[in-house]
């Protein structure tokens, strides 16, 4: 594949020198990082003091940490954190999507004039710390906090409910609340570059407005449903903020919360690394899906 034409008097090498910097900040914080992951994961345990000793020397390095995480993946606890990470992060991914679209679609398309409002709306949860969101949901979900008070008012409630004890739909609803911004962004962004001549063709040529949505804004609104989904489920793999803060409970612990537990113990670091690893194998996958998906998207609209 021929590269792009240089332009007359450009200087050789010119975005090359520009793209050094990315290159560079890529290779320390994300090459190197990924390297010492692996490098404890095919590591050892120091006898003394238990604790995970890297192994710099990919010749000497020793998978039985990752052995022991497959085997406890496929018949011990892990497999049951892991088909519970996957459950959660699809529940709250779906939730995501059926929250988010009608507002990403109502701020792009419907809004009019308070259109500026909604994108300040939209972007106000990113200037406050994820951590300081969920424990305001604590105070919220507390035993006395205004949840219960309002549901004991309605009598929806007969009694005031530990909604932060293991239970799942808090951790979930918890990981919509925190993530659902992430895929509100992209989804808005596409929706309102969608050309309106395009959808007044199709009501031109006798289409509902039910079957314009259907034939024509959902399908050049995909794109930007895959950015977003793919921006919220990739964190949401490795959340065990979320879980931990509102939960605490090894009922809804997810393979971030095992990975912690892991790392945290000393000993566990190289089953924690391990795991780390297969997590990111699995995560690879989904954005490699993505990516495809995007590219297959790409070539067909441009024919």
């Amino acid at each position: 594949m021929k590269g792009r034409p240089r332009v007359v008097g450009e200087p050789r090498g010119l975005w090359a020198a520009f793209a050094a910097p990315g290159v560079l900040w890529l290779i320390l914080l994300f090459v190197v990082p990924v390297y010492a992951i692996l490098a404890v994961a095919m590591g050892t345990t120091d006898p003394i003091f238990f604790i995970a000793k890297p192994t710099w020397d990919p010749l000497r390095w020793d998978t039985s940490a990752f052995r022991e995480v497959f085997h406890d993946i496929l018949t011990g606890r892990l497999g049951v954190i892991g088909l519970r990470t996957i459950v959660y992060v699809a529940v709250a991914s779906t939730l995501c999507i059926l929250i988010g679209y009608p507002v990403a679609y109502y701020a792009a398309r419907r809004a009019g004039h308070l259109k500026p409002l909604f994108i300040v709306l939209l972007v106000a949860p990113f200037w406050i710390n994820y951590i300081m969101r969920m424990l305001a949901w604590v105070n919220l979900l507390d035993t006395d906090g205004y949840v219960n008070r309002v549901l004991l008012a309605l009598h929806i409630l007969q009694e005031p409910r530990a909604w932060l004890v293991g239970r799942p739909e808090t951790v979930i609803l918890g990981m919509v609340y925190g993530y659902i911004p992430f895929f509100i962004l992209p989804l808005f962004a596409v929706l309102d570059a969608i050309d309106q001549r395009v959808l007044e063709a199709s009501r031109d040529l006798g289409a509902s407005p039910a079957r314009t949505f259907v034939r024509v804004t959902l399908p050049l609104s995909w794109q930007g449903i895959l950015a977003g989904t793919a921006l919220i489920m990739l964190p949401m793999f490795g959340d065990y903020y979320t879980p931990e803060i509102l939960s605490g409970s090894p009922k809804t612990t997810l393979f971030g919360n095992q990975i912690a537990a892991f790392v945290s113990s000393g000993a566990g670091g190289t089953a924690g690394a391990a795991l780390t690893v297969v997590l990111m194998a699995f995560v690879s996958v989904l954005m490699t899906y993505y990516l495809v998906a995007v590219a297959r998207a790409s070539r067909e609209g441009g024919r």
